[in-house]
């Protein structure tokens, strides 16, 4: 009787876990539960699939050098050893007064480790994938762009901000090459095209250069400086060093004069590369970013000869519900500004300002303790609020110049 009665209240006792595991806070479970239902991480990688067997990267650039490994860890750690034998470097380490060469450490790092880590970044950014898709190419010949502002010098790295106003000029560009050998600049920016999305504007074409002699190429578009419309965030623009195979007839991509026609300047890396691919490759990469300023103005009306194009958010008119007699539990003052005129209200905001405004004597004193003043006789809550606010200098007031 007793083992009888000690299932009865087991069963009981399972049957209320499981209906409180059903219910939660009187409302039953929608779905699968979690231990069934597939997780966030789940659905977005059955999402995004890609299939490897058509999807996947394909390197167009050079051919790495061909350097032994062990003979350039050798003489990595016989500079090492060396280093730690000199008595000079190892107390200026002791004392934190070392200092390196930035430039030969950037050197360095260009020779040993810069190709494939100027290929991460440039993945990062989204280069290989706007202008190749599925492709992209270790930058394995180290481009040199600066641009000159006066007496300085502002150099091309790989995603620093160089705004529309210092990169009026073309830029000097210099790399190591051997003789006898030909190459291809282009200057691209896959983002500013303000008719086609899917498509570029070239900033800068340079063919045929003999050896890194830049002047005698044949420049078949010339240089336009960014400008990127207000509104439209940060640009990549991105220069591409190709390394030709043979002298090659660009005249299909050849533009006039200044070419300020931006419709003549639209243009396609992918499409470029595809017809040529046989001729040419990728050898040198750089690119910055450049977003709106002030100079632009000037540049599309007077250079361009166009209206400015600003892009801003169209932001739907705010719902306000139907008007009632008695709202209940609404600030009264809040409430009826919700049906005026914002003009009206700014109005009414500004000459309560010129009320304490005085042509000739100065401005009022401010109270030394606002929240301290009494107020004269009885005021209903809103407008002790709107008293405070006006004391404390709080409030919309203070955006009406």
């Amino acid at each position: 009787m007793a083992n009888n009665l000690w299932n009865i209240c087991f069963r009981n006792v399972n049957n209320l876990n499981s209906l409180y595991i059903s219910v939660r806070h009187g409302h039953h479970l929608r779905g699968k539960p979690p231990g069934i239902a597939k997780s966030l991480e789940t659905k977005l990688a059955e999402t995004n699939y890609k299939d490897p067997s058509i999807y996947y990267k394909v390197d167009i650039g050079l051919p790495p050098p061909q350097i032994s490994r062990s003979k350039a860890l050798e003489e990595r750690i016989a500079v090492m050893k060396k280093q730690r034998k000199d008595p000079v470097l190892e107390k200026l380490a002791r004392d934190r007064k070392l200092t390196i060469n930035l430039e030969e450490t950037n050197e360095e790092w260009l020779k040993t480790n810069g190709a494939s880590g100027i290929k991460r970044i440039a993945e990062h950014y989204g280069v290989f994938e706007h202008l190749y898709g599925d492709a992209y190419f270790h930058s394995r010949v180290p481009l040199k762009v600066e641009y000159e502002i006066e007496d300085e010098k502002l150099p091309v790295h790989f995603g620093n901000i160089i705004k529309p106003s210092e990169a009026t000029n073309k830029p000097s560009v210099s790399y190591d090459c051997d003789e006898n050998t030909l190459w291809t600049l282009t200057l691209v920016n896959p983002d500013g095209h303000l008719t086609d999305q899917n498509s570029e504007y070239i900033h800068w074409f340079v063919g045929n250069i003999p050896e890194n002699n830049i002047n005698k190429g044949e420049t078949l578009v010339e240089y336009l400086q960014p400008f990127p419309p207000k509104g439209t965030g940060y640009h990549r623009m991105i220069f591409v060093l190709y390394k030709q195979d043979k002298k090659l007839d660009f005249s299909s991509f050849k533009r006039e004069g200044k070419c300020l026609n931006l419709t003549d300047r639209t243009f396609s890396t992918y499409d470029f590369y595809k017809n040529l691919q046989d001729s040419i490759t990728p050898a040198g990469l750089a690119f910055y970013q450049s977003d709106w300023d002030k100079s632009l103005k000037q540049f599309f009306h007077n250079t361009l000869n166009m209206k400015e194009p600003i892009f801003e958010y169209d932001f739907p008119p705010p719902y306000i519900k139907k008007q009632v007699w008695y709202p209940l539990r609404e600030p009264f003052n809040i409430y009826l500004d919700k049906y005026r005129d914002p003009k009206e209200i700014n109005k009414e905001f500004l000459l309560r300002k010129l009320k304490h405004v005085h042509p000739f004597e100065g401005s009022p004193a401010p109270l030394p303790y606002p929240n301290a003043q009494y107020f004269d006789g009885y005021m209903p809550t809103w407008l002790k609020l709107e008293i405070r606010k006006s004391r404390l200098k709080w409030g919309r007031i203070n955006e009406i110049e």
